[in-house]
């Protein structure tokens, strides 16, 4: 797959980002595979490009910059290598060697079909932290009055949950024998033809989250780590997480951490709250939490709530984390409907370079380009899902988005 280099004047192949220890080591031209996408891909992933490029060069000059390696996912695969070739081996290869990757949207089936790519990915790379942090930019259209109290990092496990992707149709065989066991062996009284769904939770990936989101939180000098749960119902599953966080809290960071109803002083507090109760707290005392750790679906709901409160889905970055290495995506679908028009909002894939150069630790890059997008913002240059927001903005084309960015690099 072709190598290109980054920036002008780049010349010589890159190098690939190796872990040491526990740490990332990144060559001063790292080699990263990006996956363009499906739908809008096609145009959000060139305008992220730019910016990102540009932000490297800005930074660094020459002196560093980043050697893009295109691998296939999604309708593109299937259009180049056949049928059945959504998610090459290849590409689950490169992602691996190569440490840290990018992605635009790839298009999931509603029903039937092949199941999430974007899961699949998550999965075979043990990507266990799914990290999106959420806030506004002064200027961006919000449905709520204070958008501004409104700056959290979810962080939402995974690999687990109902995400597993262990269930059984209705009506078939397979369904049957299950439900024969559960009614024969546990004594479970089902309805004829049910579908059967298995949430599996364990301490193991529950615990390797929380512990992800508390040194975060320490990194990062934020107040609390919110452990968001369905346990009044599902007391050994979604309950399981909760009691799960407070070990890891208590076994593993005693100095660090204190809970809500414990004496003392810490860094870090770690609270609880249902889920259903969050999603009031989120948008009636936003400021009261910094860190969200929680189970599969749970995270995924709550994720896209907040970012409606700042401005939606295109205002929303995201990365999937595992222990040396992370794939950084856009949160939005993949909207085909737009595919080619250059109208779309390229943010949500801009702001997850972003995290993917803080993740490398080219974080003066990375300041760069959110001072420039802030500014973009507040100069009511914005794409079309913004500007039919917002009384005299000038509405620009994707790629114009981009352009705009980099001149206010």
């Amino acid at each position: 797959m072709e190598k290109t280099g980054a920036a002008r004047g780049v010349s010589g192949e890159g190098e690939a980002i190796t872990l040491q220890g526990d740490r990332l080591s990144v060559p001063h031209r790292p080699i990263i595979p990006f996956i363009e996408g499906d739908g809008i891909g096609v145009d959000i992933w060139p305008a992220a490009r730019r910016v990102l490029d540009a932000a490297v060069e800005k930074a660094y000059g020459r002196s560093r910059a980043i050697v893009w390696q295109e691998v296939l996912a999604g309708e593109k695969a299937v259009a180049r290598l056949g049928a059945g070739q959504h998610l090459p081996e290849e590409t689950l290869a490169a992602l691996r060697q190569y440490r840290v990757s990018i992605k635009g949207p790839l298009t999931t089936p509603v029903g039937g079909g092949i199941r999430s790519l974007n899961v699949t990915i998550r999965k075979k790379l043990d990507l266990y932290a799914c990290v999106r942090p959420v806030r506004w930019f002064p200027g961006v259209p919000a449905p709520v009055k204070h958008p501004e109290k409104l700056d959290v990092v979810i962080f939402r496990e995974n690999t687990e949950d109902v995400y597993a992707g262990i269930e059984w149709a209705s009506g078939t065989p397979e369904a049957g024998r299950v439900a024969k066991f559960l009614e024969g062996e546990m004594g479970v009284r089902l309805e004829p033809d049910s579908a059967i769904g298995i949430k599996p939770m364990s301490p193991r990936n529950s615990k390797r989250l929380v512990r992800r989101a508390i040194r975060y939180a320490l990194d990062k000098k934020l107040s609390s780590v919110t452990l968001v749960h369905k346990g009044n119902i599902m007391k050994f599953t979604e309950g399981g997480f909760r009691d799960w966080g407070y070990e890891v809290a208590r076994d593993e960071f005693p100095h660090e951490t204190v809970t809500e109803i414990s004496r003392g002083e810490a860094p870090v507090i770690i609270k609880d709250r249902i889920a259903d109760s969050m999603f009031q707290q989120i948008l009636l005392r936003p400021d009261e939490y910094s860190i969200l750790a929680t189970p599969n679906l749970n995270g995924d709901y709550l994720s896209d709530a907040c970012a409606a409160q700042v401005g939606g889905l295109g205002m929303a970055p995201g990365a999937n984390i595992g222990d040396g290495i992370g794939v950084f995506e856009a949160t939005h679908g993949s909207a085909p409907k737009y595919a080619g028009k250059d109208v779309s909002n390229p943010s949500s894939l801009i702001l997850s370079g972003v995290m993917m150069l803080e993740f490398m630790g080219w974080d003066e890059a990375a300041q760069i380009i959110l001072k420039a997008m802030a500014a973009t913002f507040e100069q009511k240059t914005v794409t079309y899902d913004l500007a039919r927001l917002m009384p005299d903005a000038r509405q620009l084309n994707c790629s114009e988005f981009a352009g705009a960015v980099v001149k206010n690099l």
